[in-house]
């Protein structure tokens, strides 16, 4: 069984602890997966619309920190610092998995995330997970930002790229 997501007004957090949530093997055996078998699959969609809690300001500084971190003898060895939304993503995602273990590393491989919707994708139904919704999720007035607008102001060259493919793709389904 496989699950697309489609993230244009999802908390970052709030998904990616529900993407963990799927991509584990549960424990429990009353969790709501354990009854599938495989596990399922997470392919998150759009992942330029996702809402972050806080002001862009606030953001840029949290990245502007964790852009400082690198290993002092070699810093070719990482850390590494993506700007793509899908790639940041991934990361946080992968902050919440044990990703070093054999399951982890299993669960980790069910995950992909993508800007836009590419290709194979844009014909498949998606979900929305309602959990994550920002109108359910942040009160009113609380501020917050769009990971789109986060990368590229770190330096996400493909902004209006993926813009303008989605407004292409978003055309040609009106058709039908």
């Amino acid at each position: 069984m496989k699950y697309w997501s489609d993230l244009r007004v999802l908390l970052k957090f709030r998904r990616a602890s529900q993407a963990r949530v799927l991509l584990q093997i549960p424990t429990n055996p009353r969790a709501f997966f354990s009854r599938l078998l495989p596990p399922p699959r997470q392919v998150v969609v759009r992942a330029e619309g996702i809402v972050i809690s806080g002001g862009i300001v606030r953001a840029r500084q949290r990245y502007d920190y964790f852009k400082r971190l690198r290993m002092n003898t070699k810093p070719s060895h990482g850390p590494f610092h993506y700007a793509a939304p899908a790639r940041m993503l991934w990361r946080t995602v992968r902050g919440m998995l044990p990703y070093k273990t054999t399951r982890g590393a299993c669960a980790f491989e069910r995950f992909k995330a993508y800007e836009g919707i590419p290709p194979p994708y844009d014909k498949v139904k998606r979900a929305v997970v309602p959990e994550a919704l920002k109108v359910l999720r942040l009160a009113a007035g609380h501020k917050y930002c769009v990971l789109g607008d986060l990368s590229h102001q770190v330096g996400w060259k493909h902004k209006a790229t993926v813009e303008a493919l989605e407004e292409k793709r978003a055309a040609a389904a009106s058709e039908y």
